[in-house]
């Protein structure tokens, strides 16, 4: 690194504003939801109580798959790992008593996150809310699903096709909304290094790029709205070197791959996660240290947003307190540490330095391998990235068996439990509750209408219009998450793994 660099000049190593967190503190988020909308709705009024700045919302798995709570598929799942939405009504109880146009919202979702994003802007119209002052950000990384969670509808092109409809469409409507969230959490969370991190989540970002640049899209007129999504791991300082490497690395990139012109667009602004994996069901309270830890890193490598998990997620999702204590743990690292003072305080280290060019160069090689197989798309139907991260996952693994990683409170430092957290339960009537209510919305909207668009957004699907006007027009007309992904099955089908 050129030691003349300064925070906010490109490659933005240092960070990606002069003054980082001296002028403002990152977005303190608290990922959230389970249940119905109402439960949510009570939990999402709690945390902006306590000092939220900003919503993550959390989706079930019906719900990301394109199911509805009723599909034979989704039994045992409505509301377990997030939230159940089904249609345009339980968005609307979802944020009942929340100003859209006054707080950012994110929200985890990658298959449906067209519809999803519709069912946000047609709410906040609801609420009055002009939705070009709407902000916030949709996952919308659907290469990583592939890669490292499972939770993909279509085939890559069509899905690809999806997200670059959306780019377009918010490019246009939606201007302060961030398209596209691309994640290395789900992939350092499924074993991967920290150089696979950086190199999987930047590989996958190329395809995104070249694939808007390729639908027509100038890159400086979609580039400053995509984001990044990183882990924060055990390892301290190997966790602030990711992320300047990842952020030089970008800029890079952008600039001598892509033709970027606009510094903006050279920017990496990443929100970060704590490491769920790390925690252990053993000793669950001293997993507030291990997310201390990561959060501390996380800030130090200058992110522009965190989430820090509750103690109790090896057990269960957070309890209101536990996850009270994790929003107070992001809240004395910003206002009681001290570390805000200095923007990238750990720069000059010889230590970090050779770190960040060592996490920076793996990386790069992994990247020149991928394109040498013809792509990300190619290296993900080949299974390459897939079976690099699983090799990893198992190398780690054996270390903790055999001890030469140690885990505390599981393979070392032990003890006898005498009480643990008591775990967060999810009402089993939710199910019923939440079936009941879809039916409701069946029976009480226009079927002409809902059949009517339907119609077009199939259409449009068959001659490759934009998708999003159609998605959003569908919504309108109460047109379920399911129905409307069951739409676009019939012309895109289903992707199956082959490898």
């Amino acid at each position: 690194m050129p030691t003349s660099e300064q925070p906010g000049e490109f490659p933005f190593t240092r960070g990606i504003y002069p003054d980082m967190y001296r002028k403002r503190l990152w977005t303190m988020r608290q990922y959230a939801g389970f249940g119905t909308a109402e439960e949510s709705n009570r939990r999402y009024q709690y945390l902006l109580s306590q000092g939220v700045a900003g919503l993550s919302v959390a989706f079930d798995l019906p719900t990301q798959m394109g199911m509805d709570s009723d599909h034979p598929l989704a039994t045992g799942e409505v509301g377990r790992v997030g939230v159940a939405i089904d249609s345009l009504a339980d968005m609307r109880i979802l944020f009942s008593g929340i100003k859209l146009e006054e707080v950012t919202t994110s929200m985890t979702i990658n298959s449906t996150a067209a519809i999803l994003l519709s069912l946000y802007v047609l709410v906040a119209e609801e609420q009055g809310a002009d939705r070009r002052k709407l902000s916030g950000t949709v996952q919308n990384d659907v290469l990583k699903e592939y890669i490292a969670r499972g939770t993909y509808i279509y085939p890559p092109k069509p899905a690809m096709r999806i997200i670059t409809d959306l780019f377009a469409w918010a490019g246009r409507e939606v201007p302060e909304w961030n398209t596209i969230s691309i994640s290395g959490y789900h992939i350092r969370e499924a074993g991967s290094t920290a150089i696979q991190e950086v190199a999987f989540t930047l590989a996958n970002a190329i395809a995104y790029i070249e694939a808007a640049v390729a639908a027509g899209l100038d890159v400086d007129s979609f580039a400053p709205r995509l984001s990044f999504f990183f882990n924060a791991h055990n390892n301290f300082l190997e966790e602030i070197a990711k992320y300047r490497a990842a952020r030089r690395l970008y800029a890079f990139l952008m600039r001598h791959r892509f033709g970027a012109m606009s510094d903006r667009s050279c920017m990496m602004r990443f929100h970060a996660q704590t490491g769920g994996s790390t925690l252990t069901a053993q000793q669950a309270d001293i997993n507030i240290v291990r997310v201390t830890l990561q959060a501390l890193a996380a800030v130090l490598g200058g992110t522009q947003s965190l989430h820090t998990n509750g103690r109790d997620e090896a057990l269960s999702l957070p309890t209101e307190s536990s996850a009270r204590i994790a929003l107070r743990t992001q809240q004395i690292i910003g206002y009681e540490s001290g570390v805000t003072a200095a923007t990238d305080p750990f720069g000059g280290s010889e230590y970090i330095e050779n770190l960040t060019d060592e996490i920076e160069q793996g990386a790069r090689r992994y990247i020149e391998r991928i394109d040498a197989m013809g792509g990300t798309l190619c290296a993900i139907e080949k299974g390459f990235i897939q079976g690099e991260i699983q090799n990893a996952a198992y190398e780690y693994q054996r270390a903790v068996e055999c001890g030469a990683q140690i885990v505390v409170g599981q393979n070392k430092f032990q003890s006898e439990e005498t009480e643990t957290p008591k775990p967060f339960r999810i009402d089993p009537s939710l199910e019923e509750r939440q079936k009941q209510t879809l039916r409701e919305v069946r029976a009480g909207r226009s079927d002409a209408a809902f059949r009517a668009s339907l119609h077009r957004l199939r259409a449009s699907a068959v001659n490759g219009s934009n998708l999003m006007p159609d998605i959003l027009e569908a919504c309108r007309a109460l047109a379920t998450v399911g129905e409307i992904s069951d739409c676009l099955r019939t012309v895109f089908g289903e992707y199956k793994e082959t490898f």
